[in-house]
């Protein structure tokens, strides 16, 4: 599968949705993998291609609302994933452990009610009139192939792909690669990957 060449934002403007602590001067790629479900939580571990942990997404499986948190590897609160039960569904994340309006840094939803690939609209906190998205995700989470880019541009700023190699097949069918671009917010990238996944759960559900 051939994958297009890094383009990324331009290097004087870092998108660092979440903090500038995020943002590599070069590709980063991050690997995926999904725990084991456990009575208490379903999580994930995200961590480079050496294999040294970098993120831990929490989540509770039995609660009123779907709400996630990724914690770092000193298991320190990066931000709160939270679903909103709309038609379109929605999704907010906030800074740290919060739910306050004014910590929220970024929503998502899906493009149109009915899709048969994956598409998200994206808009950060300090785009209240949601007319134009400030980032978009397209591509087949099935299939692991998901692509955001920068609003409705061809700009391309991280890839979703499918892991092949003995790693993979020891991990299972639940691991797999994104390659953020450089000065990319990784850990922004982290929060959508886990909004596509709650997405994919639902559509198991028939939702």
């Amino acid at each position: 599968m051939a994958y297009a060449t890094p383009s990324g934002p331009p290097t004087g403007n870092p998108i660092a949705v979440v903090g500038p602590q995020f943002c590599a001067p070069y590709p980063v790629d991050l690997i995926i993998a999904k725990k084991l479900m456990t009575l208490a939580e379903g999580s994930f571990t995200v961590s480079d291609v050496n294999g040294n942990i970098m993120f831990k997404v929490k989540g509770s499986v039995f609660s009123l609302h779907d709400r996630r948190l990724l914690v770092d590897a000193a298991e320190r609160n990066c931000f709160r994933v939270i679903q909103i039960l709309t038609a379109h569904r929605r999704w907010e994340v906030y800074r740290g452990d919060s739910s306050n309006s004014k910590d929220l840094l970024f929503s998502a939803k899906k493009s149109s009610l009915l899709q048969l690939k994956t598409q998200l609209d994206v808009f950060l906190a300090a785009n209240t009139k949601e007319d134009v998205p400030d980032f978009k995700v397209k591509g087949s989470w099935f299939e692991r192939s998901c692509t955001i880019y920068l609003g409705n541009s061809s700009t391309i700023i991280a890839q979703m792909h499918k892991k092949h190699n003995v790693q993979s097949l020891v991990l299972g069918k639940d691991t797999f690669a994104v390659t953020v671009y450089p000065h990319v917010d990784y850990s922004f990238i982290v929060a959508l990957v886990v909004i596509l996944y709650e997405i994919n759960e639902d559509r198991k559900d028939d939702d």
